[in-house]
């Protein structure tokens, strides 16, 4: 795909550079090596963000999000290249734009279409990697199970060996992998077995490591709790990160961009909007017009958060009790207000500070952090992202007063869910969900 993409980047640029009059002549070289530039530019950043990395097990969304995040750096890259150098001046802006978004809709079309084939290819059964699977017989019926419910992902265990401790046993598991690998029985051996299993896992490594195929090491993770873990490597020393949140690296990059970017164009596009909310509010209720308040955010720490006010001013002994339904501290304007969830429009400017997310788990207040902390295990791992104006627990519902833990640990549940499978896509879905659900079919 290295090759499609430079290709896509130089014919869609040079094609527009021939269909628009004004651009075909008259012109030197600025033209040509812009899209030379952009062309080669495109799959670097690809190789950056991973984008050339084999797709099987990986979802379309993701896929979709790693080529928006090469598209997008190498669009701001090159937007850089051009205010440094005081260039920009001599490329026309429609040529530009025009590229631009046709390489991305190009990128994402063949990509779709690509992956649709392959996964409608394997669940026929064809383009299928063969798997030769070492390991206790409990977790080879697992990971067929698995595997038989996403045929698309191309992987199927064809043999499997039971193996224990013995010593001839392993010598035989050995020599019967390396007898079959030349047969091409299987394209990959894949061993699976607890961490306290380390010996025979290290035994395996060392004799399989002249067999020609690869070997994917499974860590058996089941009596173990995790928030999400990934493999890496320290001082080299290999490792098992075991609450790793996704969001970091070029994930990270992403979602600021994201944040910044969609953050400062909906502040200008609801700027309107908050004057004549705060104008009603100081109307209906004098001053303040703002509610702040203290929450956790990232790693745990403190930051002042915004919102319009909609409760009457109420004595210290309420401390931050939660609001309820019918609450007889929240005014009409502040109830409908909260429906539409205009009350959180300030928290934009949250965003712009770089203290919150548009998207993520809803901060709590601090005296409701200390209290479910302690009664609910997973509950601070909420915090290895920022917080969000909008989350997966609010489009489903889990939003407002919490009645018991129950309905707090399915909020976290969802938190956590969100934080372990995180997508550009994911985020994009959520957004269109809170205005759907908040501006046009209002909660009660």
């Amino acid at each position: 795909m290295r090759g499609f993409d430079a290709a896509t980047a130089m014919l869609v640029s040079a094609f527009y550079f021939w269909c628009l009059p004004d651009l075909a002549f008259g012109f030197g070289t600025e033209y040509p090596l812009l899209i030379v530039a952009g062309s080669l530019l495109l799959p670097a950043t690809g190789e950056i963000f991973g984008l050339y990395e084999p797709w099987r097990g990986r979802s379309v969304f993701s896929m979709f999000g790693t080529y928006f995040a090469s598209w997008l750096t190498t669009v701001l890259l090159i937007s850089a290249f051009l205010v440094v150098t005081q260039s920009g001046y001599i490329y026309s802006r429609l040529w530009m734009g025009l590229s631009a978004l046709s390489v991305l809709a190009v990128g994402l079309l063949a990509r779709g279409l690509l992956y649709g084939y392959l996964r409608r290819l394997r669940a026929r059964g064809r383009n299928i990697k063969s798997i030769l699977f070492i390991g206790p017989a409990a977790n080879a019926e697992q990971t067929r199970q698995r595997l038989a419910g996403m045929p698309y992902i191309g992987y199927r265990i064809d043999r499997t060996i039971d193996y224990d401790r013995d010593d001839q046993v392993l010598e035989a598991v050995v020599q019967l992998a390396r007898e079959s690998v030349f047969q091409r029985d299987f394209d990959e051996i894949w061993l699976s077995f607890p961490l306290s299993c380390g010996n025979t896992v290290k035994a395996l490594a060392d004799r399989l490591i002249g067999v020609p195929v690869n070997v994917r090491y499974f860590p058996d993770l089941s009596d173990v709790r995790l928030l999400n873990h990934r493999a890496a490597q320290v001082a080299d020393m290999f490792s098992i990160d075991l609450n790793y949140s996704p969001l970091h690296g070029p994930a990270r990059i992403v979602k600021s961009i994201e944040d910044y970017l969609l953050g400062t164009l909906l502040f200008v596009g609801f700027l309107p909007v908050m004057l004549l909310v705060a104008l009603a509010v100081r109307l209906s209720m004098g001053r303040p017009v703002l509610f702040k308040q203290y929450r956790h955010g990232l790693d745990g720490k403190r930051f002042k958060i915004y919102k319009f006010r909609t409760m009457r001013a109420h004595s210290a002994t309420d401390g931050t009790r939660q609001a309820q339904r019918n609450d007889p501290r929240i005014t009409p304007l502040g109830r409908w207000l909260r429906r539409t969830s205009l009350d959180e429009l300030p928290q934009l400017y949250n965003v712009l500070q770089g203290r919150m997310s548009l998207v993520g788990p809803r901060p709590h207040a601090l005296d409701h952090n200390a209290f479910y902390k302690d009664m609910i295990v997973k509950y601070m791992q909420r915090h290895r992202v920022k917080p969000g104006i909008t989350g997966w627990a609010q489009i489903y519902g889990l939003r407002g007063e919490t009645r018991d833990v129950g309905d707090m640990e399915r909020r976290v549940d969802h938190d956590l869910y969100y934080i372990n499978n995180w997508t550009l896509g994911m985020d994009l879905k959520i957004l269109a969900l809170t205005v759907k659900r908040g501006f046009f079919n209002p909660q009660p």
